[in-house]
């Protein structure tokens, strides 16, 4: 289907690996951007943030990233501190984000990407994990 969708994916992280795959099995082929060899634009992530209703902090991720190092977790930096941050150091930027036609994103859960999908599953879809998302009838299961 030719639905304008864009993944920023991490093919490293379970979580992305599992909404890339959902996005797919609604028969989109979405722009899949590995943001961490590809970074989007500094004003891009800015509109992307704001676009998904979130705050830059919001959109930081702490996990295997150096946010505890560059003292991130202090509450009175600015927005543009962090941005800053996310931008000198990819890996800070939490994944996946998805932008469809329906909005901007950040898909965790990993099934929270089928809000954003202007198309029905095609079928059954578990996560790598093996918990059941999608039931064989292409609805989420609940």
């Amino acid at each position: 289907m030719a639905v304008d969708t864009v993944i920023y994916h991490n093919p490293e992280c379970g979580t992305s690996r599992n909404a890339l795959a959902m996005i797919r099995n609604a028969d989109i082929e979405p722009h899949v951007v590995e943001y961490l060899k590809t970074p989007p634009l500094r004003a891009l992530l800015v509109q992307l943030i704001e676009r998904a209703g979130m705050t830059p902090r919001e959109l930081l991720r702490e996990k295997g990233t150096p946010y505890v190092d560059r003292g991130l977790g202090d509450t009175s930096l600015p927005d543009d501190v962090l941005v800053d941050a996310m931008m000198a150091h990819p890996i800070l930027i939490n994944r996946p984000l998805v932008v469809s036609p329906l909005g901007v994103k950040l898909c965790r859960p990993s099934e929270a990407v089928l809000d954003l999908l202007p198309a029905d599953q095609l079928g059954a879809f578990a996560k790598e994990d093996g918990e059941q998302v999608v039931d064989v009838s292409g609805q989420r299961v609940v």
